[in-house]
């Protein structure tokens, strides 16, 4: 019973991993983090993955550490922060693999001695208790772990811990199918789910015991293992042997030796005398067989016949049983190849010979043997920690090629007369290991040093080819094409003399004359220049129509861009009137006075007039208003102050808002008294919320009307600062006694608040604190005064001159934007400005924005405000201010025909431009910001390197202000009258300054303060979180603090009582006591300034502790602020709508939820309205259901009654009665559905909805927007009660619902993914973080917590965290935000679009210039010119395709289907497979129509068009052992055919064509490598250059395969790879040499299959072609395991590709009944249709 449920349950772990892994998201393990989160690799799983890796050859150790420590360095330096966890049980599982069991000893002790990893070794096993604590206090993100072992017991394993890591939150990723680029590394993550959580806690004892059987499993294969080689010996015996055997060794070398020498040794030593014992034993269980041999006459029949087996058997091991002899040779040809290794650099093994024979079995067993002594030694190394002993190459104990070497040396060349002598070196050494060996091995002699080979015994098998011949392995002719091409010649000119060229006769020159076209391509034109994606893209409304129903279309949208802009913010729309631009003079006019005119005089005294009648105007409107607001204050002080408040918001006249201040203040002191007499003896507790009111209209006096300020109102202020204890502040600004105040010092202290004044302000009034904001406005805005800053761009827009701007949040950078786009639109009606945002959500808003603020009278046919998006275009090319993301904008620049529109662009402006770092298109943000000439706005709230991005644009500029420069006198030399006025336009773009100004500003306006949720009786607590208890003292010694680690002035002063209780002898205690604080001496108003003061001023005391060595003090002081949340075991999801009901409680809604999976986003957003809904039936009256249905029912009767009343009445029109009586019906049925109405209202007390914050008519306009949207219903029903969500997969129209019910108050509770952090206008009182995830990092943090606070409304913003450890609470605020670095900036789809700009551009010269900027400016190579060396060289690989491919000419002109492929760029590199099989006539042969003459085709053959194109185009893989999984599918097969056999055979032939031109390209390339690097291991750093060995002539011999080893790692070398391997397919990245910086990602390639680390095939996953069968999206997330939203959005991108294609084929033939043409338009329709229906 108890096997059947061990097998039970271990099925049951298996079924559920595996029902996880399709739904696995397949992404970066690392986002933005400087330090990337803590994370676990299973130690057993990176060997696993590592050893399975299939250029490694069994026995080759250097290589296997190679691939280890390239794996470790690869995470290292995208910020991995992890430890190593080698568990105590995993060693079990490698008994059945002897070689393996060394390895992985020497694998920890490797990591432990020479790298700086954090190795773990001291738990037993997964499910052990101290495994369990470690996990709760590192609190890890994820772990790497292989989701299969080397055979079923070790994948068991593997799933334990999976499951362990789930129930301990902690998540998975696969270290299978991971895949590297520059910045990231990509995996299968897979999230610990509640469900999942709950399997272990559910199952526990069954898992535990099952986890026990399978130990005891295990440590039976140890035994059934060991008994062949040590016989009875038990595990102990061997241990202790080895050490006896160590012991003996360190007497004779005393002063201690290398790794290498010792184990070589040791483990021959122990080898031989445990094979000697092995084969004592056999000989003594042979004799006793042999006495009894009598009983085999004597027994009867039957068991004669087993006798007679048992003695054949002991006969033959007899006969085949090697003796010692042989195994000393053996022992003597190892430590021969230890001497190799220990004199021979990496340079002379990586050309050793490749021996393909294998071992005889009975040498292999020995082997086994002597890995296991390898392994008893290993394993006591540690206990000799006083002796000298090397362990640095611990990675290089076993070369079993270089072994092979020897031996076929020795019993084949050497046998047959080829003598070759050691050298002397090696020989002296192989003398001195053997003597050793001697000296150990006591009971019997082995022989002398020499000869080597004292058998005769083969020790390889034989092998017709028993050595790799690399040298014949075909390699292409090493050399470029020649390209003759000016553009060429100027981007890599500097290096064409260093390379290699083929001749002209080249073969493969020759065959570049143009082969025939297919013959159903006669046809086509190949060379007719396409559409390009700009004509493509769905105009959303013809503006040049006259079509009144599209008329109408234009103003409604209009009408509601303007509406949607007015929600975004309140200003209001200025008309723009064109002025001319004069050009400014030199000389300053003389006076001001001197050019003042007649009618600026007059505007004046006008002005001055209006001023003073709104001013009386608002003062009468004071005295309306304050009776009823002094009699509020009265009442409740809390309700007339917000009164006060909202009227001194609207008011402009200082001298009212003085006056209104002056009864705030009086109505504050009076009830303060009131307040502090009202309180009962002994009472200490005061409400202080009183005082904070009376020292804010104080504050607002003082600093805001000082000159208003009368005697008798100083007066007042003294009065109220001696009621609140303030007497020393009372004295220094009303020095007179105010003795009359009665104010008797008995009842001082029933006055006072108790505390000095400082401490009062930052401790209760800090977000109250005056901001230091300028007073004096700047003509240039009339709308707002701003800050010194923000003048200083709008002198930078005012000069053309370009800036990069980084500010927080909120802080108003964007105000730049739109005075940049003011004074284009003011200039003339060409100018143009682009604004470039990230999304098209923000795309969208900043429109609308644009559109709202600016009216202008446009020329006929332009228009103000165009948008540009790949899913929309309107008004793109006749607008002045273009709104778009940056792949439209590259469009734009890179298309030849549309130079001159680009001409009229005089300001680009880039909105979140640190997204030049990020994960998808951060290329494109490159290409547009070197390609535009114009000056540029560089817009970010988030980058930590400005500097260097500012020098790198600034480098660009001065490369565009030398090509101007040339341009210009180009220009200039071609003058004449005809083009005269083309000139002035082109010049008037030049008049830039090509200065690149940085403006950084770090002050945000709000306060922020953390909390963290706590889950206790089920209910939600909050604790606060200091940003300080983030740090540790390390930290701050490292690092410092973090610029953006801003305190709140509460916060500092919790700082400062921390810091004195915490140190009692603190010698600048009094000092820096607030009340003694230099900047706040004396003062009545502490500004924000002066906290921020005293808040560094602490940081750089607490940071001097710590350099002073008071260490212990400040550990205290960090220790002691940080809160201990209670964490829970609670489903979050359950838990969240109490967390939101509880926000609304403590009145800290509208607040904006971050979740990071797109179906939590939506089921949380649900969950919410569920609980309310739910709250909302517990307390409806009983009847009131009843009451309803009721109500529905005569509604339906009055209904029926009014529709027969119709038709009589219309029968009838005489008789009035009968009129009367549909009236009746008529009032009947009003009142009924009112009363229905009321029924089914929402009351407020169950919803979140504002219902004051939008009229009924402007709610029902936006939900009318959104009726016939996929998620247009959901989002209704949840905006009704106040709550939305907003995520990438919604439509523009939805998006917009959400942002403009949350702006305008009504929706008040947002879930969002991190759509939301990039710009978008969506400010709230609270941010709350409900999901942990891989984005959530450092600069999403920053995004998405910066929303918090609403400038004008909240002074203080409060941030959430729910369910997020606290270990990833504290890295979010410590860490920085990462630098931007950039991507590898080419690809062949991108020279071609280059070349195909610079050959067909309108205007040649300023093509030429663009182009040159891209390919000379890319960040990457940035001040790194190796970088910029192996791009050119990329850049040449490029034209060599695409010369060869038949895209360009030898001039570099493109030719044939070019222009398709560069329109299919984003799908690089199928769009050049795509090209192939066209050309090739593969889909004229598929695409054969049902009968002759029709145009119709069958569902057979539209299947397998959408089974080719899910091959090329929908590439989705899934990991590789789901293809085990045993689950049912119900309306989808999953896993993708392959392509059709002559498709297949044609990506065969093209991939080999690709593959022989990137190898000659790497060999090439190869000689930019760094050898000094490349013959170090990446990570240890450890050296194996050095002299080569030249005296030895055997050594000559074996390491003579020089050729065919130039472009890949000789660590790699050393299996027996050679150039001749990066032919073959998917070769791994850590093949190519490393330092080179290219590598196989970088080839055009599509390999039809794709294998993981450990060799199996990932299957693609068939959503596209399964969705074109079923049409149903629930059958993607019920079988294809998809997100639905993501189904969604894949779907939609296959479409625009199918549709793009068909367009595009349309163009290119002129036949009209081309069946290729026509099979595209029928599948475009038919997958359009599908989808439209979902």
């Amino acid at each position: 019973m108890g096997l059947e449920e061990d097998t039970m349950i271990l099925n049951k772990m298996s079924e559920l991993i595996l029902s996880e892994m399709p739904k696995a998201e397949y992404s970066s393990i690392f986002n933005d983090f400087v330090e990337s989160e803590f994370f676990l690799i299973d130690g057993d799983s990176l060997l696993v993955t590592c050893i399975c890796e299939k250029s490694l050859k069994k026995g080759q150790e250097l290589h296997f550490f190679y691939l280890v420590e390239r794996y470790l360095v690869d995470l290292i330096s995208k910020g991995g922060q992890f430890a190593i966890i080698f568990f105590k049980d995993a060693e079990y599982a490698y008994f059945n693999f002897p070689e393996l069991l060394s390895v992985r000893t020497a694998l920890i002790l490797h990591l432990q001695h020479n790298s700086t990893i954090d190795v773990r070794t001291q738990f037993s096993g997964c499910l052990s208790q101290e495994w369990e604590n470690f996990l709760e206090e590192s609190y890890p993100y994820f772990l790497i772990v292989a989701d299969e072992g080397l055979n079923q017991l070790q994948t068991h394993l593997f799933n334990f811990l999976i499951i362990q890591s789930w129930a301990m939150k902690v998540n998975a990723v696969l270290s299978s199918g991971q895949t590297p680029d520059i910045l990231r590394l990509y995996a299968y993550f897979m999230p610990s789910k509640y469900n999942n959580q709950m399997f272990l806690k559910q199952n526990k004892k069954k898992i535990e015991n099952a986890y026990k059987a399978l130990i005891e499993q295990l440590k039976e294969c140890r035994v059934s293992a060991f008994k062949p080689f040590f016989g009875n010996l038990r595990w102990n015996n061997m241990m202790e042997e080895a050490y006896e055997t160590i012991s003996l060794l360190k007497q004779l070398w005393p002063e201690g030796s290398d790794i290498r020498r010792v184990l070589c040794v040791t483990s021959c030593s122990l080898s031989l005398r445990m094979y000697h014992h092995f084969l004592e034993n056999r000989k003594k269980t042979i004799s006793d067989q042999k006495t009894n041999i009598q009983q085999l006459l004597a027994a009867p029949a039957c068991h004669r016949q087993r006798f007679s087996a048992r003695l054949l058997y002991f006969i033959q091991v007899e006969k085949n049983c090697l003796s010692l002899q042989v195994m000393e040779d053996l022992c003597k040809l190892h430590c021969l190849s230890v001497v190799f290794r220990l004199h021979l650099p990496l340079s002379q093994r990586a050309c050793t010979r490749v021996i393909t024979s294998h071992w005889i079995k009975d040498i292999q067993t020995f082997l086994n043997m002597k890995n296991c002594c390898d392994y008893f030694i290993l394993n006591n190394i540690n206990i000799f920690e006083f002796w000298n002993l090397n362990l640095i190459h611990l990675c290089d104990l076993n070369d079993e090629l270089l072994l092979k070497n020897i031996a076929f040396y020795y019993e084949n060349e050497n046998d047959q007369g080829l003598h070759l002598n050691l050298g002397n070196a090696i020989m002296k050494d192989y003398e001195y290991l053997w003597n050793a060996v001697s000296e150990l091995v006591r009971e019997f002699d082995v022989g002398k040093p020499f000869p080597l080979r004292t058998t005769k015994l083969n020790f390889l098998k034989k092998n017709p080819l028993p050595i790799k011949d690399t040298s014949k392995e075909k390699m292409p002719n090493l050399g470029f094409i020649p390209v003759s091409s000016e553009l060429v010649d100027m981007f890599v000119g500097d290096i064409l003399k260093d390379l290699p060229f083929l001749k002209r006769d080249d073969p493969i020159v020759t065959s570049l004359a143009k082969h025939k076209e297919f013959d159903e391509l006669v046809h086509w034109h190949s060379h007719r220049p396409l559409s390009d994606d700009y004509d493509r893209t769905k105009c959303q409304y013809d503006e040049k129509s006259r079509d009144p129903y599209y008329l109408r279309n234009v103003q409604k949208y209009h009408v509601f861009q303007r509406f949607y802009g007015s929600s975004l913010e309140s200003v209001s729309s200025k008309i723009i009137v064109t002025q001319d631009v004069k050009p400014k003079k030199n000389s300053e006019p003389k006076s001001k006075k001197a050019n003042v005119t007649k009618a600026e005089i007059i505007a004046r005294e006008n002005k001055k007039r209006l001023f003073v009648k709104e001013e009386q105007k608002e003062e009468n409107k004071w005295n309306v208003l304050s009776y009823s607001i002094k009699e509020e204050m009265k009442e409740n002080l809390n309700s007339g102050i917000q009164s006060l408040e909202d009227f001194l918001k609207s008011c402009k006249s200082n001298l009212v808002k003085y006056q209104v201040e002056m009864v705030g203040l009086t109505a504050c002191l009076k009830a303060w008294k009131e307040h502090c007499r009202s309180q009962e003896e002994g009472e200490t507790t005061k409400d202080l919320s009183i005082a904070v009111q009376m020292m804010k209209r104080i504050h607002s006096l003082l600093e805001k009307y000082p000159e208003h300020l009368q005697e008798q109102d100083l007066q007042l202020i003294a009065r109220c600062l001696k009621y609140l204890g303030f007497d020393e502040l009372a004295g220094s600004l009303y020095p007179t006694q105010v003795a009359e105040d009665g104010i008797k010092e008995k009842k001082k202290k029933k006055y006072s608040v108790g505390i000095g004044p400082v401490r009062f302000q930052l401790q209760y009034m800090g977000h109250y604190l005056i901001r230091n904001e300028r007073k004096d406005p700047d003509p240039r805005v009339p709308d707002f005064i701003p800050d010194t800053w923000q003048r200083e761009l709008l002198d930078v827009v005012d000069n053309n001159e370009s800036a990069v701007i980084v500010a927080p949040t909120s802080s108003g950078k964007t105000y730049a934007s739109y005075y940049c786009m003011e004074k284009v639109l003011k200039e003339s009606n060409e100018g143009v400005v682009v604004y470039v945002a990230p999304t098209n959500a923000l795309v969208n808003q900043v429109a609308a924005t644009v559109q709202n603020r600016y009216t202008k009278n446009m020329p006929n046919g332009e228009c103000l405000c165009g948008v540009f998006t790949r899913e929309y275009r309107r008004d793109a090319l006749n607008c002045q201010v273009l709104i778009t993301v940056p792949a439209c904008l590259e469009i734009l620049l890179l298309a030849p025909h549309r130079q001159k529109w680009v001409k009229r662009i005089r300001y680009v402006i880039f909105d979140e431009v640190h997204c030049l770092g990020g994960e998808i298109g951060a290329e494109i943000w490159e290409h547009v910001l070197v390609m535009v000439r114009c000056p540029f706005l560089a817009l970010s709230a988030t980058i930590s390197n400005p500097e260097h991005l500012t020098e790198w644009l600034q480098s660009v500029k001065w490369y565009w202000k030398h090509a101007d420069s040339i341009i210009e006198e180009n220009i200039a030399s071609k003058r004449n009258v005809g083009n005269r006025a083309n000139f002035h336009k082109d010049y008037f773009q030049m008049k830039q300054s090509y200065k690149v100004r940085l403006v950084l500003y770090g002050e945000r306006y709000n306060d922020l303060e953390k909390h963290i949720c706590s889950v206790k009786h089920d209910d939600i607590y909050f604790d606060h979180f200091h940003p300080c208890a983030a740090l540790t003292t390390d930290h701050i010694e490292r690092y410092g603090f973090p610029c953006d680690l801003v305190l709140s002035p509460r916060e500092t002063i919790q700082l400062y009582d921390t810091m004195f209780e915490f140190w009692e002898g603190w010698p600048r205690a009094q000092e820096l006591c607030p009340e003694n604080f230099i900047h706040f001496k004396n003062k009545i108003v502490i500004k924000k300034m002066d906290a921020r003061k005293y808040e560094e001023s602490l940081k750089t005391e607490l940071t001097n502790w710590i350099k002073n060595g008071n260490v212990e003090e400040a550990k205290m002081v960090l220790r002691n602020l940080r809160s201990t949340p209670v964490s829970s075991s609670e489903n979050m999801i359950k838990m969240f709508p109490l967390l939101v009901e509880k926000l609304r409680k403590m009145e800290k809604l509208p607040a904006l939820f971050f979740l990071f999976k797109l179906g939590t986003v939506e089921q949380s957003a649900r969950a919410v309205s569920t609980f309310l809904k739910m709250k909302q039936e517990r307390e409806r009256p009983p009847k009131a259901d009843k009451e309803a249905h009721d109500m529905a029912n005569k509604l339906r009767k009055v209904k029926k009654s009014i529709e027969k009343q119709k038709i009589i009445d219309e029968k009838s029109q005489k008789k009035p009665r009968k009129v009367d009586k549909s009236l009746i019906y008529e009032a009947e049925h009003n009142n009924l559905l009112k009363n229905l109405e009321k029924n089914l209202e929402i009351p407020q007390e169950f919803s979140y909805a504002d219902q004051k914050a939008v009229d009924a008519e402007i709610l029902q306009m936006v939900f009318d927007r959104v009726k016939f949207t996929r998620k247009g219903a959901d989002l209704k029903a949840l905006a009704e009660r106040g709550i939305g969500y907003h995520h990438r997969c919604l439509n523009a129209k939805e998006k917009q619902l959400v942002e403009i019910l949350f702006r305008r108050g009504f929706i008040r509770v947002v879930t969002a993914t991190g759509t939301l952090a990039l710009g978008i206008n969506m400010p709230c009182k609270s941010v709350v973080f409900a999901q942990n995830s891989i984005y959530l990092d450092a600069l999403n943090y920053r995004q998405m917590s910066g929303r918090a606070g609403r400038r004008g409304q909240d002074l203080l913003g409060d941030v959430y965290f729910f369910d997020i450890p606290l270990p990833k609470i504290e890295k979010l605020i410590k860490s920085n935000v990462p630098k931007l670095r950039g991507q590898f900036p080419f690809s062949i789809s991108l020279v071609l679009r280059l070349m195909l700009l610079a050959s067909k551009g309108d205007d040649p010269e300023d093509a030429k210039a663009k182009v040159l900027s891209v390919l000379k400016h890319s960040l990457l190579s940035f001040k790194q010119p190796r970088i910029m060396e192996m791009l050119k060289l990329y850049f040449l690989f490029s034209l060599q395709f695409l010369v060869k491919e038949g895209y360009l000419d030898q001039e570099g002109n493109p030719m044939g289907f070019a222009g398709l492929a560069a329109h299919l760029h984003y799908h690089e590199p199928s769009n050049l497979v795509f090209v192939s099989f066209l050309v090739r006539g593969l889909f004229h042969n598929l695409c054969q129509p049902t009968q002759k003459g029709s145009k119709c085709f069958s569902q057979d053959v539209m299947e397998k068009l959408v089974l080719v194109l899910a091959n090329l185009f929908g590439r989705r893989y899934l990991p590789a052992k789901f293809q085990d999984t045993t689950v049912k599918f119900y309306q989808s097969k999953v896993f993708l055919e392959d392509l059709p056999e002559d498709f297949n055979a044609a990506l065969h032939e093209y991939n080999m064509q690709v593959t022989k031109d990137f190898a000659s390209f790497l060999q090439i390339v190869s000689k930019l490598a760094d050898m000094k690097q490349e013959y170090q291991l990446p990570l240890s750093k450890i050296n194996f250059t050095g002299e080569e060995c030249e005296d030895s002539q055997l050594v000559s011999h074996l390491m003579s395969c020089k050729e065919g080893r130039v472009a890949i790692s000789p660590f790699v070398c050393l299996s027996g790879n050679s150039d001749g391997d990066l032919l073959q397919p998917g070769t791994p990245k850590h093949v190519i040499l490393h330092t080179i910086g290219i590598n196989h990602s970088q080839a055009p390639l599509l390999w039809p299959e794709r294998f993981d680390g450990q060799g199996r095939r990932m299957p693609l996953n068939a959503y596209a072609l399964d969705f074109y069968k079923h049409g149903s999206l629930i059958g993607l997330v019920q079988d294809n395991r998809m997100n639905e939203g993501d189904a969604y959005e894949l779907l939609k991108d296959f479409s625009l590709t199918i549709q793009s294609i068909s367009v595009s084929l349309r163009e290119l033939c002129e036949n009209e009944e081309d069946n290729v043409v026509l099979a595209f338009e029928q599948l475009s329709k038919t997958f359009r249709e599908k989808l439209n229906k979902v």
